[in-house]
């Protein structure tokens, strides 16, 4: 059985502008989440890398979404070896911190609302043995889970390493995330697809903003992913993510798209709904402006179109 794909954005609350003006009141923005899930089955909890967060947040969420609406969340940036101590040594992950981070998960477990654990990798989380042994530990102190890996440091998949990479978390049961995202430097991952969960797989859309992608003291990190794709990118891999679908034995395939500029991750959202025949936005309508910025781009890409002839 072909497995589902559901398409969806990292964050609810970045998309400028996307929502009613209603849901810019202080009173009212807590229910984004609500009005994002008639666009979308899925979204990807982002504040999860920043803090642990209580239960009832959780619970919340779940309650304010339709019963088949999922989250991702993204690992607590600890236990993905982000954080630093005073020495500016990096922070071995503790078995504490895993528990806490499992444990505040639990009201979308209860409600079949937890999709995948996304573990981000940072730069210098580089291929090695002692890194490979770690892919391991996550599975072991998350063993229940669907977790997706997502690498940025581009040894995990250069010559002979690529098998060893594949071979552990195909062990392991790791999905490997594949990226789309600018192709400069160590720190960026090549556009390649790796089968390593039988059940689960994910594609993330990080922009090809080439300018601002190993920018320094950016405002936000938006910045860097600021970026909207033409429909021509995203061709192929609607044809690529289609090809996983039909691999996987059952279950899911979520696409996610980060280019969190402006409305730019709801736009290409919908364009990956519609490339995968899927109902786009949901069945409802597009919201003005996300419209207005499909339109806006429509005209410079017939524009450019114009030039070349």
């Amino acid at each position: 059985m072909t497995a589902r794909i559901r398409v969806g954005t990292a964050s609810w609350t970045d998309h400028e502008p996307f929502y009613p003006q209603e849901y810019n009141r202080a009173d009212r923005k807590a229910y984004r989440i609500s009005y994002y899930s008639k666009f979308f089955t899925v979204v990807e909890v982002d504040s999860t890398f920043y803090s642990l967060q209580p239960a009832r947040n959780f619970a919340m969420w779940a309650d304010r979404t339709p019963d088949d609406f999922v989250f991702d969340v993204k690992a607590y940036g600890e236990l993905t070896w982000h954080h630093r101590d005073d020495a500016k040594e990096v922070i071995t992950p503790a078995a504490e911190t895993f528990a806490r981070f499992s444990e505040m998960l639990e009201p979308l477990r209860t409600t079949s609302k937890l999709g995948a654990i996304l573990f981000q990798f940072p730069p210098w989380f580089s291929f090695g043995p002692e890194q490979m042994e770690y892919l391991g530990t996550v599975r072991e102190m998350l063993p229940h889970e669907t977790i997706a890996v997502e690498f940025r440091n581009r040894t995990w998949v250069e010559g002979a390493n690529a098998q060893e990479t594949k071979a552990a978390l195909t062990d392991a049961q790791l999905a490997y995330v594949a990226v789309d995202e600018p192709q400069i430097g160590s720190g960026s991952m090549p556009p390649i697809v790796m089968l390593t969960n039988p059940h689960f797989s994910m594609v993330r859309f990080h922009g090809r903003n080439r300018a601002m992608w190993y920018g320094k003291n950016l405002k936000s990190s938006r910045d860097r992913f600021d970026y909207l794709y033409t429909r021509e990118e995203l061709e192929p891999w609607a044809s690529r993510i289609q090809r996983i679908a039909e691999a996987l034995q059952g279950s899911e395939v979520h696409v996610i798209t980060n280019n969190n500029a402006s409305n730019y991750s709801i736009a290409n959202a919908f364009d990956m709904q519609e490339l995968l025949g899927l109902p786009v936005a949901g069945g409802e309508a597009i919201p003005d402006e996300v419209a207005q910025t499909m339109a806006t781009r429509a005209v410079k890409e017939d524009g450019a179109g114009d030039s070349d002839a």
